[in-house]
């Protein structure tokens, strides 16, 4: 196996209320393209898997007829479910479970797609169950929008890196209650999708411009495996004061823009 075999409900604990409101959104091009490669024309159904706040789920449901949104947080979910009512958005499902566990019972879908959570999953029996849940003219999108500051070289997020290392440890943390440590994956996405029952694979690259405020940036780190609210605790103010004023010693402006990349692999069933 060469990702997780179970799912750790402590991930993401208390990131969903950050997560709607400072994960970068999608760019509306990814949408486009994915309505152009797979010819949606708001018929058939979408299946998110690990849908989080629905940052794909929403934005793409005009596509479709019916969508289903698969998250195994609860928290994750119930941020989504408001996040669809407040847009207007009616035909969603939401429904918490693993993406492990899907089953022909769930029904077929026309576009199943998976974003920054594919690298938690077990990802080749993931893509097993998906190739049997696709109807014949269907095929999966595996969406990553790597915003990697643990590794980045830009100097303001060298230094909020800095500033997590001096509250949180020098190791990268993930899950099981903020003890993990962060592996990287072995195998890439791209080797596990070419040993999958797929026949036709093709990968797209997409760029657009981010821009953060201290604030907005101080909560999106709330919104990662590595810097959740709960492992500053009760140094939250502390962390908080100490991360604002070094971003500021880097760029009195407090206000940072950069390129974000959007990789998508694709893959049809015929």
């Amino acid at each position: 196996m060469t990702t997780i075999s179970t799912y750790d409900p402590t991930l993401f604990e208390g990131a969903a209320w950050y997560y709607a409101r400072y994960r970068p959104k999608y760019p509306p091009a990814l949408f486009e393209l994915l309505t152009e490669k797979f010819q949606l024309n708001g018929q058939g159904r979408l299946l998110d898997l690990g849908c989080g706040a629905g940052l794909i789920t929403i934005p793409l449901s005009d596509r479709f007829e019916e969508v289903i949104g698969l998250d195994p947080d609860p928290d994750m979910l119930k941020v989504a479910h408001r996040e669809a009512e407040a847009s207007g958005v009616t035909n969603i499902s939401w429904v918490q479970q693993r993406a492990e566990l899907i089953s022909p019972a769930t029904g077929k879908f026309r576009l199943v797609t998976i974003g920054r959570a594919f690298h938690w999953m077990q990802r080749e029996l993931v893509l097993e169950r998906i190739y049997k849940l696709l109807s014949t003219d269907g095929g999966v999108a595996i969406i990553n929008a790597p915003q990697d500051a643990w590794t980045s070289e830009h100097p303001w997020k060298k230094t909020a890196i800095t500033v997590v290392k001096r509250w949180l440890g020098e190791q990268r943390r993930t899950g099981q209650g903020g003890q993990g440590v962060w592996k990287p994956l072995a195998v890439s996405h791209e080797e596990i999708l070419a040993k999958s029952p797929f026949p036709r694979i093709d990968k797209y690259e997409l760029k657009f411009e981010q821009s953060w405020t201290i604030d907005t940036y101080l909560g999106y780190l709330y919104t990662t495996a590595f810097c959740l609210p709960s492992f500053v605790g009760d140094n939250c103010e502390k962390f908080e004061t100490d991360l604002k004023e070094s971003l500021l010693a880097v760029e009195p402006s407090g206000q940072f823009t950069e390129e974000l990349p959007v990789y998508v692999i694709a893959a049809w069933k015929q």
